[in-house]
């Protein structure tokens, strides 16, 4: 067991998640429950599964990894069998001891020690106890459900689905909330009856009772005293090359996904040379370089790495019904229909490298970026009293009295920006250095004036890598460039990702005849795509017509309490011949119908399995 922690953060593929049972019932049955719940999980070949059960606690864990990886070897525990540990996610910075044996040392203040992105539960026969429990930021989700003396969980919500039928429907409270935001707040779900366990939660379970405590809330960090700006930079260089090296450490190919901007810049300027060197990849187009590509393969270049650029092919179009269902299913109905480019992207990059490195979360982190606003949908859309309640949910977001790194941290990015990252995590393992909680701690001490300023990661790329600060990012920072036309740089740059945003996302109603104009611009190589490479606005009027045609057809069997079906239908025609641009909307609506129509009416009821899936490999360990 000394050398577990070494293996938990060096060793790859942790994902997918765990599933289990705290119950009184009797063994057989909660085993049988558990493994519907791991199966339900199961969505590639190169996944395997594992159960195991402590009877007289009655505690009953299953999880889901990747073949082959550490923690397909599930349970972990210590020599003298009175601790069991199943695992989801990863843990950085416990090389030199085993968690296992970090708890047994540290007790009730192991959980706060650990940093990372997980879940888990640890079983404690000496206290008769076992503890269930997340990261601090929630991101490594715990769909929850308590029914009578029993609480089952999981780290997909279609475990609970499959085995608690009754809960397959719409929460309306939290359905008001997506309709709003396009996600669901303050740790609800879409789906009655279940609920996320909050970030830094811990969940004791003893003698068949529940007792549930935070270990970790943002008001710790808080606290801290700001520092100047000055000591900040110094600070946050000196910290953020200390962590980085630890998300490079695996024995897996690993992989930067890389881009023009400045997160990545700085993982690149910062990353020690190693003999394992990781290949580099930008997600791209069917044709053409957006500046994302044209950027990134230079930085490659300076860094003298490997660069592949990982393209939408022409099948994704024609098989896109199939891509939408499979990325809706994966991700529980967060990452929407017209996500589905993530899991197809995904997996091309799994063929490089099974560790993806990101940039992700930096700008919100650390410059206070947020993209987490309403939605804006057309209220025409929706029935009179369905209106009122996402109205209403309108209101909840209150931004002006929360920390600006708590709100980033706690709750955009395990709410708003997870769905991406859960249809990512079912092809690769995850690492972004931006949510170290090294990192995220700093954050908070950053003074008021550098919150919004890009000074402190422009200085770190210039100390680090001077031949990377002269590449300008995708926003047109370069080093030397400060005066007039480094500002005319920075506008074009500026001016440009806003008509791609309009042209691929946001025209409104009144500007869609002007599409034949942008797409011949387009078609030139002029402003527009010189950013974007989805153009889902102009697949759902002409590749994917037929797709939407097909989805607004079956709208009668839509629940009626919530949408205007006629003109839901009517929203569809407009966009298709061009009139009305009903993107957002039609977003929803083809997520929502999948949602109903995949995790409601057609998953599997109950604990019974077919021929197909008792060939999944599942091995039954006594714990």
């Amino acid at each position: 067991m000394e050398q577990l922690a070494e293996q938990l953060t060096s060793r790859t593929d942790f994902m997918p998640g765990i599933a289990g049972i705290f119950s009184k019932r009797p063994a057989v049955e909660c085993e049988t429950i558990v493994r519907a719940m791991t199966r339900s999980m199961i969505h590639e070949k190169f996944y395997c599964s594992g159960f195991c059960g402590e009877l007289e606690m009655g505690v009953y864990a299953g999880w889901v990894a990747l073949d082959g990886s550490f923690v397909s070897n599930q349970p972990f525990g210590d020599a003298d069998g009175n601790v069991t540990l199943v695992f989801s996610g990863e843990c950085f910075g416990r090389r030199a001891e085993a968690l296992i044996d970090l708890y047994k040392n540290e007790g009730g203040e192991f959980f706060d020690k650990l940093n990372g992105l997980f879940s888990g539960l640890m079983v404690d026969r000496q206290k008769g106890a076992a503890f269930l429990f997340n990261d601090r930021y929630g991101v490594d989700r715990v769909y929850v459900h308590e029914k009578d003396d029993d609480v089952y969980f999981a780290s997909e919500a279609k475990a609970l689905l499959r085995v608690l039928p009754e809960l397959r429907a719409f929460d309306e409270d939290a359905l008001a909330q997506y309709l709003a935001f396009g996600c669901t707040l303050e740790w609800r779900t879409l789906f009655r009856g279940i609920d996320l366990l909050p970030g830094g939660s811990v969940w004791r379970f003893k003698q068949h009772a529940l007792r549930k405590s935070r270990y970790f809330t943002p008001d710790k960090w808080e606290r801290q005293q700001a520092l100047s700006a000055e000591d900040f930079e110094s600070e946050f260089e000196e910290t953020f090359k200390r962590v980085l090296p630890a998300y490079f450490h695996s024995d897996s190919k690993v992989g930067i996904s890389l881009t023009g901007g400045l997160d990545t810049r700085m993982i690149m300027a910062c990353r020690a040379e190693t003999n394992r060197r990781p290949i580099c990849y930008t997600f791209g187009g069917q044709k053409g370089e957006t500046l994302d590509v044209r950027l990134a393969t230079r930085v490659a270049e300076a860094c003298g790495l490997e660069h592949e650029i990982l393209r939408l092919s022409s099948n994704f179009l024609c098989e896109f019904a199939a891509h939408a269902d499979r990325t809706v299913f994966v991700t529980d109905g967060t990452c929407g229909a017209l996500g589905a480019h993530e899991i197809y992207l995904h997996r091309m990059a799994r063929e490089l490298a099974t560790v993806r490195i990101t940039g992700n979360f930096g700008s919100e982190v650390l410059r206070g970026m947020s993209t987490f606003k309403p939605v804006g949908l057309s209220p025409d859309l929706f029935s009179s009293e369905f209106r009122r309640k996402i109205r209403a949910a309108e209101g909840a977001l209150i931004k002006s009295s929360v920390h600006p790194v708590t709100f980033a941290a706690f709750k955009e990015i395990p709410w708003n920006l997870f769905g991406t990252l859960s249809a990512g995590r079912s092809q690769v393992t995850f690492r972004t250095p931006y949510l170290d909680n090294e990192i995220v701690r700093l954050a908070f001490r950053a003074p008021e004036k550098l919150r919004t300023l890009l000074s402190a990661a422009l200085r770190l790329v210039r100390a680090s890598a001077p031949r990377l600060s002269r590449i300008p990012t995708d926003r047109g920072y370069v080093e030397g460039k400060s005066g007039i036309i480094g500002r005319f740089k920075r506008l074009y740059m500026q001016a440009t990702f806003k008509v791609d945003y309009f042209t691929n996302e946001g025209l409104p109603h009144s500007l869609s005849i002007l599409d034949p104009i942008l797409e011949t611009l387009g078609s030139r190589g002029w402003l527009v795509g010189t950013h974007k490479y989805l153009y889902y606005r102009r697949w759902l009027k002409q590749e994917l017509a037929q797709y939407l045609s097909n989805i607004l057809a079956n709208a009668a069997a839509w629940h009626g309490q919530y949408w205007n079906l006629a003109l839901v239908k009517h929203a569809g025609e407009q966009h298709l011949c061009g009139r009305r641009n009903y993107l957002h909307e039609l977003n929803t609506i083809l997520t929502l119908e999948a949602v109903e129509r995949l995790l409601f009416r057609q998953l599997p009821r109950g604990c019974d399995h077919s021929a197909k899936e008792s060939r999944n490999r599942e091995r039954a360990i006594a714990c």
